[in-house]
């Protein structure tokens, strides 16, 4: 059944004339026929079955009963990403919201190929934000992954740990399993898991980020690419957590 985000408020029993954006979708793109089953949610959690309605150029949703179902993960994990280089990020977007993150804080560290100008940072957020909408309309998730603007690795560290910490580092004394121990056990957590850019972190960002509690962990014994290892480690944590 066909998945879309509405981002109107959403209620049981209600005629909803549909976004242009989303009815041009779902009529045009996917050729849709009137009386096609369909889901819609809101990003606030729960979604609606619904009915969609298309006569001449206007097209609606009849909506069901709320289905209060959800498929977050018990935890929250948070993916602090160095900016790779070329369209990589899309895919990291992309595969964090099928995986469960909460939220994706992109950084443009000091090896980053990437530089964005403020300009260019917002344009790619809202990129980023259109890719994540879809992931969890494809994968069944109803809230949607939060994005936040590009922006340094010490202003990121800057706001309040909410929870542990971790840094990727091939070179780190602990593993994963070793550093997520204190969390056994625990049904809730919040988790930062902070991964660098093809050149890795610089001496001062690791400093910056020791400084703040962050902890260097490794993965396994192969150096992985920046795009690959915040998905490893969003994949590796959640089933050491049982999550």
């Amino acid at each position: 059944m066909p998945r879309f985000y509405c981002p109107v408020p959403l209620a049981p029993g209600v005629r909803l004339p549909l976004p242009d954006a989303l009815a041009h979708h779902a009529a045009r793109v996917l050729r849709l026929r009137d009386g096609a089953a369909i889901t819609l949610f809101d990003g606030s959690g729960g979604q609606y079955p619904a009915v969609l309605r298309i006569q001449d150029k206007e097209v609606w949703a009849d909506l069901g009963d709320f289905d209060a179902r959800e498929a977050e993960l018990p935890g929250r994990i948070t993916l602090v990403q160095g900016l790779p280089g070329g369209d990589k990020m899309d895919w990291v977007v992309e595969k964090a919201v099928e995986l469960g993150a909460a939220a994706l804080i992109p950084v443009q560290a000091r090896r980053s190929v990437v530089q964005l100008s403020a300009e260019r940072a917002d344009k790619r957020r809202a990129h980023w934000q259109r890719i994540a909408q879809a992931a969890a309309e494809q994968c069944g998730r109803n809230r949607l992954m939060d994005i936040a603007a590009p922006q340094s690795l010490e202003n990121c560290l800057a706001q309040p740990a909410a929870g542990l910490r971790l840094l990727c580092h091939p070179e780190a004394d602990a593993t994963l399993a070793q550093a997520l121990a204190p969390l056994a056990g625990r049904a809730q957590a919040n988790l930062s898991l902070l991964v660098g850019p093809e050149g890795g972190w610089s001496e001062d960002e690791l400093q910056a980020a020791r400084r703040t509690g962050a902890q260097a962990v490794r993965l396994g014994q192969r150096v992985l690419r920046s795009e690959t290892a915040g998905l490893a480690l969003i994949a590796a944590a959640s089933a050491l957590l049982g999550w």
